[in-house]
């Protein structure tokens, strides 16, 4: 976070020193982030396809994620299911009293009760630690960035108060700065988003008291996923960001632009965890 403000202000100073002409890409900008903060939980399952389930449709659902909120001191979220063969689960929502934590059927019956449990602990970590709104604010200048990129190269500029001969040397250095801001505010973001994936794994450690649990779990997804269509794949994978396992439909990724840590990774540092644990 604190190498991401410090692109985001060297960023800042140069549209200044400049008099870019930004003040409206940073506004609209700003807006649609303010809309994505708010509006997350719903786009994400609408885009999912996920259907928020009662009591009375899932109740032993229900009663695990109750019970586990009860232990990490939690508010009880929303509960969703998604339609869908991709065993997997993510939590989206602004803040703890405003979350939703959805799971497919497919890891459902993929999964044995303690495995779930420790899948449903590493999402309500997520909300603990509010990683839905770290990571949004995080992404709110590398948003800017690209927009701001797309808008030099498709418009040329125009929106700039300085003109004439200053104005094209202008735009080429903003947009040079705005790609270098981008890319490394890129692999900055993705190394954060990779740091609360390890995170949540820890807090499910520690609610469930089991890492090995976990561990299991993530093994079973993993080794289910190449088995699983590509066209249900590519269907899910648009909110790989916020899945315990990225449902991805190439056969490997790099590691520098991934989302999330890799399966080797994670089970080393749980079974890190696991030997504090029983220290």
């Amino acid at each position: 976070m604190i190498l991401l403000g410090v692109v985001y202000l060297a960023f800042l100073a140069v549209l200044w020193y400049l008099n870019a002409g930004a003040l409206l890409t940073i506004i609209f900008i700003g807006g649609f982030m303010f809309l994505q903060y708010f509006y997350s939980d719903r786009m994400v399952l609408w885009s999912m396809g996920a259907k928020v389930v009662s009591e009375s449709e899932a109740p032993e659902l229900h009663e695990m994620v109750t019970r586990l909120c009860a232990i990490a001191d939690l508010p009880k979220p929303k509960i969703a299911i998604v339609q869908t063969s991709v065993p997997n689960a993510f939590a989206t929502g602004r803040n703890q009293k405003n979350a939703v934590v959805a799971v497919t059927t497919g890891i459902m019956q993929q999964l044995n009760r303690s495995e779930l449990e420790a899948v449903l602990a590493h999402e309500l970590t997520h909300v603990k630690n509010r990683d839905a709104m770290v990571l949004t604010i995080a992404s709110f200048l590398s948003t800017l960035a690209f927009y701001l990129v797309r808008y030099l190269l498709l418009f040329g500029g125009s929106g700039g108060s300085r003109r004439d001969r200053d104005s094209g040397g202008n735009i080429i250095i903003v947009w040079l700065v705005s790609v270098v801001v981008y890319a490394v505010s890129y692999l900055l973001l993705m190394a954060l988003s990779r740091y609360r994936e390890f995170a949540a794994d820890r807090g499910s450690a520690v609610i469930t008291g089991q890492p090995s649990n976990l561990a299991s779990a993530l093994m079973k997804i993993s080794g289910v996923m190449p088995r699983i269509p590509t066209e249900d794949l590519r269907k899910v994978e648009g909110a790989n960001a916020f899945f315990i396992i990225p449902a991805v439909s190439k056969s490997s990724i790099f590691n520098l632009f991934s989302t999330h840590p890799s399966l080797d990774a994670r089970l080393a540092a749980l079974e890190r965890i696991e030997r504090e644990l029983e220290a």
